[in-house]
């Protein structure tokens, strides 16, 4: 039985307003990158930085709020910013990542990277680099634990060799880096305090399955705690403010949802839940630099928060009460909270930045000022029962060309173990620009809807996992939502396995098949995750958990990847794959066209030059969206009736 929530969209559907081809935006203010995004502001709330994006160039910029005129920028456009935040009035902190190749290694790998800028001097300087007192071989140089007590260095993890995983003071002002404390191969990470003191520093053995923590007492290090698993399931995410306590998310088994707990550094005791809701997972925590916890983040389609400080929380209660419809991302704020930056998305609003100060909201800057508010579509949350009696979430992205018989875009998500949020889905607000309805099942192994929700997707790639995607199609085609003869499905990483998977196992459901960055081949995926990490690395565990579950035979990774069952294909395929990707190599759209070729079917391959997995590039996103839009158009397009 479907619940009301997914009848009443009939009644929503009504009240969609009519647009006319005349009305379309061009396809650029969909595919380029966001004009201005990673905005953040100064502890004294006078300065604000983000990024600007704009023909092809991207600059961190620092504004002066208080003189309304620009103080320093710097040209990032050869890196990827990922980060950015402010360590006081005059210098920000810049994480960047870049596909590089690395010295001694096959293949190429996404390096971080953390740079201080200083904005008086409008300089900027790295602050690890490979080979000054660090080992050449590793990826992540761009994590910091804490800020010194004097505020000219930051405290960052590093190997200083193959076996050792050590503690780093980095200078902010000049190359200088010093080792702080050394470590071992099984340290993963390192927490400090305010006092130039290290606490604690956790530890993973791959070939023991050992998960610890060790603490400082009386100037040695003492395990307290330990466990015994594949992978870890506890994450340790910070401090409290007076640095006795470690923070720990982990699942309730009460409430099938991660919770968040501390753990006393003296002995290791751990605390009954603290920050619960019996519907939603602590998802991540808000900290300061030196990972001193203040709040929490809760999973959802839209967020919410819950703030320590009761006033504060309150605060931001309300104001995202104030706007029902919206998503209202906390983003930054000064440390007295006068001032609060927050970005606004969903009615009416494609991604606005509004800074709240002297209890009223003021527009800063908009991420796409090219697209109007009303020209944003709205997006409908429900769920449908799957066919195994589960209810399985569902957004829905309203077009405003037709109410009944809809040509459809299925855009499963990637992860898999992730979820859609209501926001602004430059994908999918530019589908249902163009007349479609753009359909996002929240299928079972999907993060944010509880703990069995999740394990209900263990070893289910390619079974009950597509057939949610299968049954939220039928179920839209069962009440003329959809016209069955004009779907396509389109997904990106995990999502791009599962449009393979459509084009493969369920041949007659859709019309067309877009994989970007997709897999083809799992058990070549698995092979190389082994290659990559060993044999005894939690991450291959955490792999053949989530995909086999621990109970295949010889021929089940072959059985679930769409490579091997290119002869089922009965209509055409889009393959769109970063040259770059080191998440999803090439190769698996390489070969998964070359098998469709050899077996005479309809495919079209995009290599994407320099492209990464996650179409940072404004010029490869654009790319991929015009290719995309011409596909879909010569294959479902909604000038064609139904009959």
């Amino acid at each position: 039985m479907y619940n009301c929530r997914f009848i009443f969209l009939i009644i929503l559907l009504a009240f969609v307003k009519l647009s006319s081809a005349d009305d379309l935006l061009p396809i650029e203010v969909y595919g380029d990158l966001p004009k201005v995004s990673m905005m953040v502001i100064s502890p004294s709330g006078n300065k604000i930085a983000y990024r600007q994006t704009q023909q092809g160039k991207d600059y961190i910029m620092v504004y002066s709020l208080a003189d309304e005129k620009l103080l320093g920028s710097i040209d990032v456009s050869k890196i990827k910013p990922s980060n950015l935040y402010f360590i006081d009035e005059q210098r920000l902190i810049l994480v960047v990542k870049r596909s590089s190749r690395l010295w001694g290694y096959i293949g190429r790998h996404e390096v971080s990277s953390a740079y201080s800028y200083n904005i008086a001097k409008n300089k900027t300087i790295q602050l690890l680099t490979v080979g000054i007192g660090i080992h050449g071989g590793q990826t992540e140089l761009g994590h910091i634990v804490g800020l010194s007590s004097d505020g000219k260095s930051v405290y960052m993890p590093a190997w200083i060799n193959k076996t050792s995983f050590s503690l780093m003071r980095t200078a902010l002002d000049k190359v200088k880096v010093k080792r702080f404390k050394r470590g071992s191969q099984e340290v993963v990470d390192y927490f400090v305090n305010d006092k130039d003191q290290i606490l604690a520093r956790e530890l993973y053995d791959n070939e023991k399955d050992l998960h610890r923590v060790e603490a400082q007492i009386n100037g040695r290090w003492q395990e307290v705690f330990r466990e015994k698993t594949a992978y870890p399931t506890k994450s340790f995410v910070g401090l409290t403010p007076g640095f006795d306590y470690l923070i720990m998310l982990d699942k309730n088994a009460d409430t099938d949802h991660v919770d968040y707990y501390t753990m006393r550094l003296t002995d290791g005791k751990i605390s009954d839940p603290i920050f619960s809701q019996p519907n939603k997972s602590v998802e991540s925590v808000l900290t300061n630099i030196n990972r001193v916890v203040y709040g929490v983040r809760y999973s959802g389609f839209r967020p919410s928060y819950e703030i320590f400080d009761e006033k504060i929380n309150q605060l931001v209660e309300s104001l995202i009460q104030s706007m029902p419809n919206n998503s209202l991302t906390l983003v930054d704020h000064t440390p007295d909270w006068e001032k609060i930056i927050f970005l606004i998305t969903g009615d009416n609003a494609k991604g606005d930045y509004l800074i709240h100060s002297d209890g009223k909201f003021s527009l800063l800057s908009s991420q796409r000022p090219r697209i109007a508010g009303t020209k944003v579509h709205p997006i409908y949350e429900t769920q449908f029962e799957a066919r195994d009696g589960l209810k399985i979430p569902l957004l829905l992205t309203l077009p405003s060309a037709k109410l009944k018989y809809l040509p459809a875009i299925v855009m499963p998500h990637g992860g898999p173990e992730s979820y859609d949020e209501i926001t602004f889905n430059w994908m999918a607000q530019f589908f249902a620009s163009r007349g479609f309805l753009v359909v996002q099942p929240q299928f079972r192994g999907s993060d944010g809807f509880g703990g069995d929700f999740i394990l209900k997707g263990k070893g289910e790639w390619g079974r009950k996992m597509q057939h949610d995607l299968t049954d939220a199609v039928e179920t839209l085609i069962k009440y003329d939502y959809v016209d069955a003869d004009r779907i396509c499905i389109i997904g990106s990483s995990y999502g791009g396995y599962a449009a393979l998977a459509g084009a493969t196992f369920t041949p007659k459901l859709y019309q067309c098949a877009v994989s970007i960055n997709g897999v083809a081949n799992v058990k070549q995926m698995l092979e190389d995750e082994e290659n990559d990490y060993g044999e005894d690395h939690w991450v291959l565990s955490y792999w053949q958990e989530s995909i086999s579950n621990g109970t295949i035979g010889k021929d089940y990774l072959e059985k679930i990847s769409p490579i091997f069952h290119v002869n089922n294909v009965q209509i055409p395929i889009l393959l769109i794959h970063g040259e770059h990707d080191v998440v999803v190599p090439f190769s698996q759209s390489e070969n998964m066209y070359e098998k469709l070729k050899v077996a005479g079917k309809q495919v079209q391959i995009i290599e994407l030059q320099e492209g990464d997995h996650h179409l940072s590039n404004g010029i490869n996103r654009l790319e991929a969206l015009k290719a995309i839009d011409t596909f879909i158009m010569n294959n479902i397009g909604t000038d064609k009736e139904k009959r």
